[in-house]
């Protein structure tokens, strides 16, 4: 069973004066892998680039990069995809995940070796800098890593934890908001949740990564669909010693499914922005507007 869904993110950059050139790169087409297939996919840009190009970066994501050298003072970037996401196999998503945790560390004793799929795991287990591992982040992580639980169960627990002792809060934090002002303010968004869970597995020295993509959602019953309310979401992954992934959404407490669309994965939401860039210009003030639709193909 799989879901097809086309997907439309439009950004728009409005400046108060004039820009002479901005250069972009982003990540916003979604990736081929296992379990899902990228169909068609474009990004176009307003005014028209002098050069653009697509390129793969080194965890294997597709992004886009494009220079407009003409004076501008709205900037439009219109990426159109359509993706096919299977519903996951429960017993192939689960291999390796109902061992006890402390057996997926990457670096367990007596496991690891310098090469094959633990060495490649290691990176996802290694903090950020500046770090995001504290003495509060272990605190709170304590209580989902009972020893021998296994690592199913201990995701699951951490996952409802976020969810019930959280608020999804839009607009309470940025991109660069540390992992401790979350924990400290027990508010945030699904960008929050998903770093908050990576930080709490690493610092049992297990591999996790953050991923970024978009979720399809679904009208109340007798209700149409809105067009362009969708947003980007972000949720995590756990490596297991079968060399799996298993994703997770801390946001909305559950394990991810066929609704979840993936465009990029990397250590942190700096690896994999939707877009980001340099812009040349005396303009004093800047706005940005996203639009997302995930629509559903019968």
């Amino acid at each position: 069973m799989s879901r097809r869904y086309r997907i439309r993110h439009i950004t728009t950059y409005t400046y108060s004066d004039r820009v002479t050139s901005s250069y972009g790169r982003g990540f916003l087409a979604p990736r081929e892998f296992d379990g899902q297939r990228c169909l068609d996919k474009s990004v176009d840009v307003e005014p028209a680039p002098t050069d653009q190009s697509f390129g793969v970066d080194v965890y294997g994501n597709e992004d886009v990069y494009f220079h407009v050298n003409t004076d501008h003072e709205k900037l439009v970037v219109t990426a159109d995809s359509v993706v096919e996401v299977d519903a996951p196999n429960e017993a192939d998503r689960l291999l390796g995940a109902n061992t006890p945790w402390e057996v997926a560390r990457p670096q367990a004793p007596g496991d690891y070796t310098a090469n094959g799929s633990r060495a490649a795991a290691v990176e996802f287990v290694l903090d950020l800098v500046s770090p995001e591992i504290t003495d509060a982040v272990v605190d709170y992580a304590a209580a989902s890593f009972a020893p021998g639980r296994p690592l199913r169960d201990v995701v699951v627990d951490l996952t409802h934890r976020i969810f019930t002792d959280f608020t999804y809060q839009s607009g309470s934090t940025t991109v660069s908001t540390k992992v401790a002002d979350v924990l400290e303010a027990r508010s945030g968004v699904c960008q929050d949740f998903a770093r908050l869970a990576i930080a709490c597995l690493r610092s049992k020295g297990l591999a996790a990564r953050y991923v970024s993509g978009y979720l399809a959602t679904e009208p109340p019953p007798g209700k149409e669909r809105m067009i362009g309310v969708d947003a980007t979401h972000a949720w995590a992954a756990v490596w297991t010693p079968e060399d799996k992934w298993l994703a997770f959404d801390p946001t909305n407490d559950q394990l991810v499914d066929e609704r979840y669309a993936t465009v990029a994965w990397g250590r942190d939401y700096a690896d994999v922005p939707p877009l980001r860039g340099v812009i040349y210009t005396e303009a004093e003030e800047s706005t940005i507007s996203v639009s997302v639709d995930v629509a559903p193909i019968s």
